[in-house]
């Protein structure tokens, strides 16, 4: 009987650890660049006497769909996505060098291209720094090009080139902010064959209605394992009422 219990609750724990990846997934349906996280979990027999038949779930990997999320024309000339795989470079909150596709800048009071949540973009030669009163152009590999928006010169200048990388899906995971990090700690090289699209925004990756149908099957099987727990402890009780009447 404490079997069918510690294996009910088992299955409840990771049930309720996808439940709760799946709503974080759904949560962000409408973040810019998002990829859905992944949770996944392998069957493992028991060894020991009179066990063989008995499995458990453990910890696998936790991962992320890469796949692309559909690139919607905004006319902004502020915003951008990525029309390939890969990511650009940020500036991280902690320092060092960290990856996303939520694209889209704005320009602080000294000049520096950033995201829309602050993180500096960062460029093949470092921040890319904007002179005032100019209109940016954004290049298809990531060229940041500047005219005076006011004058009658508008000579074009290049301002340097976000940094565009494309590391193996495997070499990088996900931080609880969101962003994308190397394994090994390392920067990724840039990578020649990231497009850049001006004037777009990628959306999430997250079906909407295929997370919805997720939640409800993870419900479901969260309160199969409910009632087996209910069952082994109903069990529990009737033998031990059982046992005391015959003792």
């Amino acid at each position: 009987m404490d079997k069918v219990l510690y294996l009910a609750m088992n299955g409840a724990k990771h049930v309720a650890w996808q439940q709760a990846t799946t709503s974080n997934n759904l949560a962000n349906v409408h973040t810019n660049g998002f990829k859905a996280d992944l949770a996944s979990f392998r069957a493992l027999r028991v060894v020991g006497d009179g066990a063989p038949t008995r499995t458990y779930q453990v910890d696998n990997t936790v991962g992320h769909d890469m796949s692309q999320g559909s690139l919607q024309l905004t006319g902004n000339e502020s915003d951008f996505a990525l029309a390939t795989p890969g990511f650009f470079a940020v500036q991280a909150p902690g320092g060092g060098e960290a990856y996303t596709r939520d694209g889209g800048y704005i320009v602080d009071t000294e000049g520096v291209m950033r995201t829309r949540s602050g993180l500096a973009i960062q460029g093949e030669g470092g921040q890319i720094v904007v002179p005032p009163g100019s209109r940016i152009t954004l290049g298809i590999d990531g060229t940041v090009s500047a005219s005076a928006s006011v004058g009658a010169d508008r000579t074009v200048q290049v301002l340097g080139r976000i940094k565009l990388v494309n590391p193996a899906e495997r070499a990088v995971y996900k931080g609880d902010d969101g962003l994308f990090r190397q394994h090994d700690g390392q920067d990724a090289p840039a990578a020649a064959n990231v497009q850049l699209k001006s004037g777009f925004l990628e959306a999430s990756n997250v079906n909407a209605v295929e997370s919805l149908v997720q939640m409800i099957s993870h419900s479901r099987h969260y309160d199969l394992n409910i009632k087996l727990m209910q069952t082994a402890e109903q069990n529990a009780r009737q033998a031990t009422e059982l046992l005391s009447i015959t003792g």
